[in-house]
């Protein structure tokens, strides 16, 4: 018998709601997409800040909530058995007693924190960024380690240094996907996953919670940390004053959900040891699944916790991926856009539709062109970047344009170097887990995947089979929605969810683009090494 449940998928940019129905695999019914701001640098009075308005993100859940029953009027509130969430992660949001924000939560993106990182853990003698005694004691307990500026220890302690006041009135920090079950339910709750990524988590077997030794060491109040929950666990009810605002029915069963690192591999299906799925949205990442915990310091990668607790996703992040791709559009292809709209558009468009079309658009652009765009070459670092370096200074750059370079060349770039990197942080995992078995073939996902030919350079660049399944820009959605169906135990376990989710399309690589791609990749890896110091120079 089928279940109804709705799930939220909440991105740096906006929110994707869906009413999802489980039977003998996960269909989307409806779907209905929300954006909200970005506020950073001058908008947030500092240097490298980046913030949003928690109010944006409640208002865009509600709007989509009652848009999806609109477009599916033959599913009612009363039959939706539970909501669920996914979201970025390592937020900073800080709530007082009553579950109101104290300031404007700071997201991933924010690097505000740099001088908090650097008395916290970039002194002394160091290894990988961290100080060599603290960066021991951070592997023994939790298996990671706090040496990125982005990472929210760091942020909660520029607001005790700098917003004293605020401060004093933390009850608890929650990450993004918490405040909003906060808002939903009135619970006051963190998923495993989101407590690994305080990088706080006691990660050893049988200690598994919050490790008061890491927190005595960064100066993290236990008091500020919220009971911890699974992913799959239900934490709590819609409230009669949520459900009044979401549309939803009182007493509607609130699951804990989990971060998109943790549930974007398993809405694609990536589930079992040696699952590889590649990550192409706002950011990107690359994510293979492995049975014990895995950490390369200098590649800034490690085996996160995710929704499975028998395995680890040995994680690997571009900052900045398929954002790329929206930058193209904004400020590279101006005139292409005024072709497009007078080809494509459509004032009765949807917003996500308008999104289809505009991939559409530069994939049939992008095809004109030969593998390697002729010699072009493309840094996807437009806010830094995390691995296999940490620099907040790196920036995107385009090289070897001559005189005959034009810009569908420079739009095929951008694809390619965003395809480049996810290559370099497999490539450097691979050399990490080598013992443990691979699967040939690589799972793409995000909105990234919406284009054949985007998935065929990545196939090319790879020389691996590229997998896409069904809606590859929802699989956050359907991990959400997963999470609900063990907890119900609709499905014995997580990796079961791999039957619900059939593959849609396999790209195969052709081995005729492989020279030139190995040749572009081998110089794409030097544009950091000869550029570290100006990079440095131009941003620090």
């Amino acid at each position: 018998m089928s279940k109804y449940v709705i799930t939220y998928d909440i991105g740096t940019t906006g929110i994707k709601t869906c009413l999802i129905e489980i039977d003998k695999e996960m269909k989307i019914l409806a779907s209905s997409t929300a954006g909200y701001n970005l506020y950073v640098d001058e908008e947030t009075g500092v240097k490298g800040g980046a913030e949003q308005d928690a109010d944006e993100w409640w208002d865009a859940m509600c709007t989509t909530t009652k848009t999806v029953f609109n477009k599916m009027p033959s599913v009612s509130k009363e039959q939706v058995e539970g909501i669920s969430f996914c979201s970025a992660m390592q937020g900073l949001v800080l709530v007082d007693k009553e579950g109101n924000c104290i300031r404007r939560p700071m997201t991933y993106m924010d690097q505000r924190a740099r001088e908090e990182l650097k008395k916290g853990m970039a002194h002394g003698f160091q290894i990988a960024g961290a100080e060599v005694t603290k960066l021991l004691k951070y592997l023994r307990y939790t298996g990671a380690v706090s040496s990125s500026v982005k990472d929210p220890i760091w942020k909660y302690r520029w607001v005790e240094a700098h917003e004293p006041e605020n401060f004093k009135k933390i009850y608890k920090w929650l990450d993004i996907k918490e405040y909003l079950i906060l808002r939903a339910s009135g619970e006051f709750v963190m998923t495993q996953d989101s407590a690994f990524g305080t990088l706080l988590y006691d990660t050893r077997k049988g200690h598994e919670g919050w490790c008061k030794p890491v927190c005595d060491m960064v100066g993290v109040k236990m008091e500020h940390l919220a009971p911890i929950k699974k992913s799959t666990e239900k934490v709590g009810e819609v409230t009669e004053q949520a459900a009044k605002e979401l549309g939803l029915a009182p007493g509607t069963a609130v699951y804990g959900g989990g971060g998109d690192a943790s549930l974007i591999g398993v809405g694609a299906g990536a589930v079992e040891v040696g699952d590889t799925h590649i990550y192409s949205g706002t950011s990107g990442w690359v994510g293979t699944v492995v049975p014990e915990q895995v950490v390369d310091a200098g590649a800034m990668m490690a085996a996160i916790v995710g929704v499975n607790p028998k395995t680890f996703n040995y994680f690997g992040e571009l900052e900045t991926s398929n954002k790329c791709v929206g930058w193209v559009k904004d400020h590279l292809a101006l005139d292409e856009i005024g072709v497009f709209l007078k080809k494509y558009g459509n004032a009765a468009d949807s917003f996500e539709q308008v999104e289809f079309n505009m991939y559409d658009y530069l994939e049939e652009v992008i095809d004109t062109i030969p593998a390697g765009s002729n010699g072009v070459i493309f840094t996807p670092w437009l806010h830094g970047n995390r691995c296999p370096f940490e620099d907040p200074n790196a920036a995107g750059m385009f090289f070897n344009i001559r005189l005959d370079t034009g810009k569908t060349e420079l739009i095929r770039s951008v694809v390619e170097g965003i395809c480049f990197h996810m290559r370099w942080m497999l490539e450097r995992q691979e050399q990490k887990i080598s013992k443990y078995k691979k699967s040939s073939a690589v799972r793409f996902c995000g909105g990234g995947a919406l284009g054949e030919t985007t998935c065929q350079i990545l196939a090319d660049v790879l020389q691996r089979d590229v997998v896409v399944v069904e809606s590859p820009q929802n699989i956050g959605a359907v991990g959400a929605a997963a999470c609900i169906a063990v907890g119900m135990q609709l499905i014995p376990t997580i990796e079961d969810v791999k039957k619900l989710i059939p593959v849609k399309t396999t790209y195969h690589p052709n081995t005729e683009n492989k020279a030139v791609y190995d040749k572009n990749f081998k110089v794409f890896q030097n544009l950091y090494k000869c550029n570290k110091e100006n990079f440095a120079i131009l941003n620090s």
